[in-house]
């Protein structure tokens, strides 16, 4: 048995849930730190764990686009776990608003000046506007319900999402610090290969079509 094969073994056995657990705790543990000024919250604990909960959600919606390369190139099938990793991010993109919102400008009115007036706080919003009809129909009813064709159109918003989370945090951040911008390197090349890939399927699929014919 391959590599590949035995991993596709244990991910059968594996479930997803306990990827909403460890998200939950995750959460709650940062929030602990922020609330006690511990670790890297001594200093402007609000401010920290704002940008720690977008970092996150930015971290694990990149981790969702590495699934279907992984699976196209290795053959591990890791889908399973897709919707589990979507809707984790969503939590914590939400946290990272709600931190925003409520804890660091506390108005409602500053909210929406803040998207109006600061192009990095308008498209982290963008980013999490997008964002909510994606979670919302991340269950088996909502495929049902819009077929699967649609349901798929409708997620392909993960992309422009993604890419303006990236851009969102580096705008954000002051200087020129290689994290953020190492981010957008993974997206970009993982949308790129992800381009490529359909266009090498589509291409492949027309000419054994034209064959068979």
């Amino acid at each position: 048995m391959t590599l590949p094969a035995r991993i596709n073994g244990w991910v059968r056995v594996v479930p997803a849930w306990p990827i909403y657990i460890l998200a939950v705790v995750n959460l709650l543990w940062e929030f602990w730190l922020a609330l006690n000024g511990l670790r890297q919250y001594a200093v402007e604990p609000i401010n920290v764990l704002e940008r720690q909960y977008g970092e996150i959600a930015l971290i694990m919606l990149i981790a969702g686009l590495f699934i279907t390369p992984i699976r196209n190139w290795t053959g591990v099938n890791l889908v399973k776990y897709r919707r589990a990793i979507g809707l984790s991010a969503f939590l914590f993109v939400l946290a990272h608003f709600l931190v925003f919102a409520v804890l660091d400008v506390q108005s409602v009115s500053r909210v929406v000046t803040e998207v109006i007036k600061r192009p990095y706080v308008t498209v982290g919003f963008a980013a999490f506007v997008l964002l909510i009809p994606l979670a919302v129909t991340s269950n088996n009813r909502s495929i049902r319900k819009l077929g699967p064709v649609r349901w798929r159109k409708l997620h392909m918003l993960t992309y422009p999402i993604v890419v303006l989370s990236g851009l969102h945090y580096i705008w954000l951040v002051k200087g020129w610090p290689i994290e953020p911008f190492a981010y957008m390197v993974v997206i970009l090349a993982l949308l790129f290969v992800r381009i490529k890939w359909t266009g090498i399927r589509d291409y492949l699929a027309k000419r054994d079509a034209s064959a068979s014919s």
